[in-house]
């Protein structure tokens, strides 16, 4: 290792999935582009470790060097480890290798043997370090799959090198997702009686809580929104643990995550129909007539297209939208939707898009080109989520010059302001109340905006398009944290 790459901090990210090599959700795509932002500081060397499912791409697996293989204990269980890596975009990723835990096809499941294979996983972090050579001087955690590093390493490694000076940051994603098991697994797993969970240390309402433990014993704690880092520490938001993050307030900070601004550029996209700018727009009312001829939607003049792009859940608004979907309907509007989840938000989707062939077209996939499309070819994009940790797409639409309607929570509450504060910040519409009707009032708004204000349009746009989402501004906040940490 040279002088220069030891007196950088060392940062090692822990994580469950990462782009390029595996994605369910946007924790992927954050393991993908912060590192790469970090090591870009003078300051940092960063690599990645996670597991090495088999559903990994072939082209990418057959890239990988073996580094070395050893034992895990997962309480009484000998299991093997190997321990392969690959650079990737300057970055040196690490994968822990255990077929009997990652051969699936799915990254997660269930009950006592998810328990387990994540209780692999993070003990393996920890028992690989000198077996890679690698001295952190802090193990960047995410979500509950990695909760437990930062508890084990308080409780069994603290007093032993090279674990002994590691810090450790614990960034939750969604604090929906804890990570719960039955209470006995602490000790058959991780060798911990019961007065760890019993005590609330690593449980909560008598089970082992994987996130519990990390907000126990992490030694920095972050969101992925600064709205959404304050809305934990409530009741209505804190999805039970609003009072341990209230006791750790002091060490929760709130870092709003970014977007990769060359894959989401409409000046350069390969994706969509024609190329535009904040500079000249006029590729995007190509981009809009190409949208409605793929939709099945004729062409009407001064009439706005509505996007909405994610996942059909409770999560994301669907009630909402269900309660006065006839409503929106009956506005001057076209909705173009696209995603899968819920059947019964589907199916109301599919019958509408039926009896309102002129009005809705709905897709139900999931098709990132045609995303893309959405994007460039919608005027306003929909999301009016129940609650939004960070929430992308209302990031990656203003880039795109399409104006969200947003309730204001989480990250949509950091990014989005609304057309009516006039503070020369706007770029949206946006709502309070989780409310179907206040979210109707804010629809219908934006398309009388739309059509008689054009000027003040234009403004928006531009002013979305403009604004940096990149990661270089995240990786700036997250410096800051590892180098105020001894």
């Amino acid at each position: 290792m040279s002088k220069a790459t030891k007196e950088k901090k060392q940062i090692l990210f822990a994580l469950s999935e990462c782009v390029p090599f595996i994605k369910s959700g946007g924790l992927a795509d954050v393991g993908g582009a912060l590192p790469i932002a970090l090591n870009r500081k003078r300051s940092l060397n960063v690599s990645v470790i996670m597991p090495q499912y088999s559903a990994i791409p072939h082209t990418l697996l057959k890239k990988m060097e073996h580094v070395c293989s050893f034992d895990v204990f997962v309480g009484w269980r000998k299991k093997y480890c190997g321990i392969n890596k690959l650079k990737h975009r300057g970055i040196t990723f690490y994968f822990v290798d255990n077929q009997d835990y990652f051969f699936n096809d799915y990254l997660y499941g269930y009950g006592d043997y998810e328990a387990e294979r994540f209780a692999f996983f993070n003990i393996a972090v920890l028992e690989a370090l000198p077996h890679i050579g690698l001295n952190p001087d802090i193990i960047h955690c995410h979500d509950w799959q990695t909760g437990m590093i930062p508890a084990l390493l308080n409780i069994k490694y603290a007093s032993s090198s090279p674990w002994d000076n590691i810090k450790t940051v614990f960034t939750i994603h969604n604090l929906r997702y804890q990570g719960i098991f039955a209470s006995y697994l602490a000790l058959d797993y991780f060798g911990l009686d019961r007065h760890f969970v019993d005590s609330g240390l690593i449980g909560h309402d008598n089970a082992l809580n994987f996130l519990k433990a990390a907000l126990t014993y992490a030694d920095k704690i972050t969101t992925v929104s600064p709205s959404y880092s304050k809305e934990i520490m409530t009741r209505w938001m804190g999805e039970g643990l609003d009072y341990k993050l209230a006791e750790r307030q002091g060490d929760v900070i709130g870092i709003l995550n970014g977007i990769d601004e060359n894959l989401n550029n409409p000046e350069i996209d390969s994706d969509i129909p024609a190329n535009f700018s904040a500079n000249d727009l006029s590729g995007k009312a190509k981009c809009r007539k190409a949208l409605r001829k793929e939709a099945g939607l004729p062409e009407k003049n001064n009439i706005p297209v509505i996007g909405m792009v994610g996942r059909l859940t409770a999560q994301k608004g669907l009630d909402l939208i269900a309660h006065v979907l006839d409503d929106i309907l009956k506005l001057d509007l076209q909705l173009v939707v696209l995603g899968t989840g819920d059947d019964k938000y589907s199916d109301m989707f599919r019958e509408y898009s039926l009896k309102h062939p002129d009005k809705l077209s709905a897709f139900i996939t999931f098709d990132s080109a045609l995303a893309k499309r959405i994007y460039a070819g919608s005027d306003m994009f929909l999301m009016p989520s129940l609650f939004e940790p960070c929430g992308l797409a209302q990031m990656i639409s203003l880039k795109f010059g399409t104006l969200p309607i947003v309730r204001e929570t989480g990250g949509l509450k950091d990014t989005v302001f609304s057309y009516e504060n006039s503070t020369g910040l706007e770029n949206g519409f946006t709502f309070t109340n989780y409310n179907a009707h206040d979210m109707l009032f804010s629809i219908e708004l934006a398309v009388n905006t739309y059509k008689t204000q054009k000027a003040a349009w234009k403004k928006m746009q531009i002013t979305g398009m403009n604004t940096d989402f990149s990661w270089k501004v995240s990786a700036t906040h997250y410096t800051s944290i590892y180098l105020g940490m001894n």
